[in-house]
């Protein structure tokens, strides 16, 4: 084999070498940045709300208001 053959035949290989490496990643990629970016987001508004809501239970459990104010703020929460 001489070489130019051997230069012709290593193209090849990486050729062929980078479209099934670029197959594979199309099917086995990471989601997109921006999905990632609206999940997170999405995420972080779920436990701003959680977090509001732990806080209205607490205020409620440790609340001296008589019976009736508590019933009052749990029909408010419905």
């Amino acid at each position: 084999m001489n070489p130019f053959e051997m230069v012709v035949m290593i193209v090849a290989i990486v050729t062929i070498g980078r479209v099934i490496g670029g197959k594979y990643d199309k099917r086995h990629r990471k989601p997109d940045r921006l999905d990632t970016q609206v999940e997170n987001q999405r995420l972080r508004d779920e436990v701003k709300d959680l977090k509001d809501r732990i806080a209205v239970l607490e205020r409620l459990a440790t609340d001296t208001h008589s019976a009736q104010a508590l019933d009052r703020e749990i029909e408010k929460l419905r």
